[in-house]
């Protein structure tokens, strides 16, 4: 194993046994400590820049179906019901969608739960595994439609039949709400010329689960990237932001450019995203600038990493999202996993560590040369 790698799987381990990452909650907590402390450690002046949210934990969440109860999961941008739930026939009054956490980003999903005609949804998750593989809360702030809650992918046949034959059920979703502050992790380097156009390094630190390739691949890059500038600072002016809120429809990033007016369009942005190093993963390149495209073939090649590049045109469906409507200049780098928002997404065996050290130098290399220009 190489220094490299052993970074990233020192890197990596630590962040599997901090325990859950969602927003707000003790594990965010222990990830925004940890990862202040990493970049301490390599020389960095860290800021912990904290934001308030009204945190939501699911108290008694299930569907019934005769004498079945089957556990379930909120739709965490849905409102909650009473002790007493929603009654009625299963796939009529109650709609059942069997849908992957990426339905988000198509649209399909807000189109479903916003045309309404159903006075709960029960969502079957699905994926490229078994398991909860949940859908972000892309409407975090502003709760809509009807009460919806996800469903394991193992109980799918057991509610599409009930489904079939329009059984009776009972949908409860009850949450405790409690105010809670989640933090981004943010290091600025101030660059020899504080007049040149700045460049935001970002990745986000939030999830469902451990989430451990899906977050921690972009974490081994953007501390490594870090490592980098610290040994040979940067020309223009470069943030480093690590964020939570991402599940929650990126209340971190909003928070971060609030602070930061008009950034979005100011700076460049690169964006260490998702399933970076998932194993038996593909890395793809998003970018509508060619000389960022360029730049991060040539270094990917350069790290034997193959990838393809994402047509100009399509959205990102991250935090760079936001940025591609603003029309600002990005580079994001994300790749595929078979383990994506599923709870199995753990250490050692979602991740190629290999694969993760060997992107995350290509990312610090591409950072080294935007910093420099």
């Amino acid at each position: 194993m190489t220094a490299a790698e052993a970074r990233a799987a020192r890197w990596l381990a630590a962040w599997d046994g901090q325990g859950t990452h969602r927003t707000g909650t003790d594990g965010d907590t222990a990830g925004a400590e940890w990862l202040a402390a990493e970049a301490a450690a390599l020389g960095a002046e860290v800021a912990c820049e904290a934001f308030v949210l009204d945190r939501r934990d699911p108290a008694e969440v299930f569907l019934e179906i005769g004498e079945t109860r089957i556990a379930a999961v909120p739709a965490f941008d849905a409102p909650a019901t009473d002790g007493a739930g929603i009654s009625g026939r299963l796939g009529i009054d109650i709609a059942v969608a069997e849908l992957m956490p990426r339905a988000v980003y198509s649209g399909e999903y807000e189109g479903l739960r916003r045309r309404g005609g159903h006075r709960g949804l029960v969502i079957l998750c699905a994926g490229d595994a078994p398991g909860m593989g949940l859908l972000n809360a892309e409407n975090f702030r502003a709760p809509y439609g009807a009460p919806a809650i996800h469903i394991a992918s193992e109980a799918g046949a057991a509610v599409r039949m009930a489904a079939a034959r329009q059984a009776t059920a009972r949908l409860v979703s009850m949450s405790r709400r409690s105010r809670a502050i989640a933090r981004n992790i943010v290091v600025t380097l101030a660059g020899s010329d504080a007049a040149a156009a700045p460049l935001i390094v970002m990745t986000p630190r939030s999830s469902w689960w451990q989430s451990t390739v899906e977050r921690g691949g972009g974490i081994v890059c953007w501390l490594e990237a870090l490592r980098a500038l610290l040994a040979a600072p940067p020309h223009r002016p470069v943030v480093f932001t690590a964020n939570s809120g991402h599940e929650l429809g990126h209340l971190g990033l909003d928070d971060f450019v609030a602070r930061r007016p008009r950034c979005e369009t100011a700076a460049t942005w690169l964006h260490w995203g998702a399933n970076l190093g998932a194993a038996g993963g593909a890395l793809s390149v998003m970018s509508a600038s060619d000389d960022l495209r360029a730049l991060a073939a040539a270094e990917l090649a350069r790290a034997g990493q193959p990838h393809v590049a994402a047509p100009k045109t399509l959205v990102p469906s991250g935090e760079t999202r936001d940025i591609h409507k603003k029309g600002g200049r990005y580079l994001t780098l994300v790749g595929t996993n078979k383990l994506f928002h599923l709870p199995q997404d753990r250490w050692p065996d979602a991740v190629d560590v290999a694969a993760v050290a060997a992107i995350a130098a290509a990312a610090a290399r591409m950072t080294g040369v935007l910093a420099r220009g």
